[in-house]
């Protein structure tokens, strides 16, 4: 008897499923502009010069908008528990050691809230204003600047 209802069963975890994927993703595009915005890609970020100066005119795009990008958190600050200033780096490898990465694979982040934000030892994803900018600190050069709204798990 059981037998004849398993298709049943099956349809309705289908539908329910699909009903939980699309209140989800609604729920997350309803939550705020962040996860609406283009992500910025390493790649594209590596294709900046930073030697020449020359920025293509893809990731010229991009400048002084608002932009996600994915990465680690290499912090400088030394305050172990939040910070408001930190690197943006492709690897977990690419912490800073002698040589560090060059320019144009580190991102220098300030965050916007005054309390700054968790550390966070995996990967996340950044979001916020973006600017090709040389920007001098204590491990060297970065060729980018973001201005930081918003700093979530990568998932």
């Amino acid at each position: 008897m059981l037998k004849k209802f398993i298709p049943y069963f099956i349809w309705m975890g289908l539908g329910l499923g699909l009903f939980s994927i699309g209140f989800w993703g609604l729920r997350a595009t309803k939550s705020g502009n962040l996860f609406k915005v283009p992500e910025v890609t390493w790649r594209e970020l590596g294709d900046f010069d930073y030697i020449t100066g020359e920025v293509g005119a893809y990731l010229g795009s991009y400048d002084k908008k608002k932009v996600k990008i994915p990465g680690f958190m290499v912090p400088l600050e030394d305050d172990m528990k939040s910070v408001t200033e930190f690197l943006l780096v492709p690897t977990p490898q690419a912490c800073i050691h002698v040589p560090p990465p060059p320019p144009n694979q580190m991102v220098i982040v300030k965050v916007k809230k005054e309390k700054g934000v968790p550390i966070s030892l995996g990967p996340i994803w950044v979001y916020g204003d973006f600017n090709i900018r040389s920007v001098r600190h204590q491990y060297g050069e970065s060729s980018f600047e973001m201005l930081a709204d918003a700093i979530e798990v990568y998932k």
